[in-house]
């Protein structure tokens, strides 16, 4: 039986029809930039956020990049991010001329509050905790830090479309939130898409115009920005997808249960506290036998990855960040173990259970 990691075309069949008939209606109507499909899409995302606002951008990476620019960070700044999240969440800061500073993690995959406290100095402008998994990160301790020093917060929520922290959906737990609708993301476009979520209207209203060149009017420019507007093709193909969301997220916790039960005692799995609702974009286990364990599912035609191999601080382009050398315990220790599962929803029973089966087998064997 074959498990391939992901299978973007199997996702798309149940509603290609309905989306090819938004496609087809919007080549008619020549709206190709912004307009009535995307403002629907906003609208929509704001609800499942329980937010007041949502913007739509090009990608989670400028979603990033204009959070922070609004904030008016910059060189000489410094900002408190993860090591071991997608590159974008440290480069997002370098691009906007700050430093950024990484602090170690918990065994959960989300930034440790009490080491960001250790790397606070009078340069720290904000947080951005990432949720990494589509686990909410610990954001009652992580803004009362913030208050506590005078930090803004933003939240990394690329990986976390309709994860909840004590009731509340991400993207309503900081100033401003950040989202990818990159195809692997839970709720995906066709390509790259991002969308930003918030409740203060004074952002907002300069997000608007900060995705569209600083333009307060069609002839009119009250700051220099980037263009980096949500495609309405992109948002009519959102629109179909948004209504399967929560029996999306419901699948894909659903396999995880599965695997949690299955293989809970072979290798470390994920637990989730009470107050957590985890929407597992990624199901990572660790085990001390990773590289035996990949080789051995891969021969058994169960398809695996690695999230991340390489921490943010160890790339080439951090060098000049002088992190190579600092140690990071926990993000170290994640990186020789972890190994993500397949988890998406269109999964079958049968597929979610002959991975079980080759896990339990492959430690049998040994």
């Amino acid at each position: 039986m074959k498990v391939p990691y992901i299978n973007l075309g199997l996702q798309h069949q149940k509603d290609k029809q309905r989306i090819l008939k938004k496609v087809s209606e919007l080549l008619d109507s020549g709206m190709f930039i912004l307009g009535d499909e995307v403002k629907q899409f906003e609208s929509s995302f704001a609800k499942i956020s329980c937010t007041k606002y949502a913007v739509g951008v090009a990608n989670g990476t400028d979603a990033l990049v204009l959070a922070l620019q609004y904030l008016g960070i910059g060189k000489g700044d410094e900002v408190i991010t993860a090591p071991n999240s997608y590159l974008a969440s440290g480069s997002s800061i370098a691009l906007c001329g700050a430093t950024p500073v990484f602090a170690d993690v918990r065994d959960d995959y989300n930034i440790d509050p009490d080491q960001i406290r250790k790397k606070i100095t009078d340069k720290t402008r904000a947080i951005i905790p990432v949720h990494l998994t589509g686990r909410p990160a610990p954001m009652d301790e992580i803004n009362a830090i913030a208050e506590e020093f005078n930090l803004h917060v933003v939240e990394d929520a690329a990986q976390a479309v309709g994860a909840k922290y004590k009731g509340i959906p991400v993207g309503g737990l900081s100033d401003v939130a950040c989202f990818s609708l990159h195809p692997l993301k839970n709720l995906s476009a066709i390509g790259d898409a991002g969308i930003m979520t918030t409740n203060n209207k004074e952002i907002h209203e300069w997000l608007l115009k900060a995705r569209s060149h600083g333009m307060k009017s069609r002839d009119e420019c009250e700051f220099w920005s980037m263009n980096s507007r949500l495609d309405a093709v992109q948002a009519a193909i959102l629109n179909v997808k948004i209504r399967n969301i929560e029996e999306w997220t419901a699948r894909r916790r659903n396999i995880a249960a599965k695997y949690v039960e299955e293989l809970g005692n072979l290798v470390h799995v994920p637990k989730e506290h009470d107050f957590e609702k985890s929407v597992y974009h990624t199901f990572i286990i660790m085990t001390e036998q990773r590289d035996d364990l990949q080789k051995f599912l891969s021969e058994q035609g169960v398809d695996s990855k690695i999230h991340y191999p390489i921490a943010i601080h160890q790339q080439e382009a951090a060098q000049q960040l002088n992190t190579a050398n600092v140690s990071y315990p926990q993000t170290e220790k994640q990186i020789a173990q972890i190994l993500s599962l397949p988890v998406y929803p269109e999964l079958t029973d049968e597929q979610v259970s002959h991975v079980c089966a080759q896990v339990k087998s492959f430690f049998k064997s040994k």
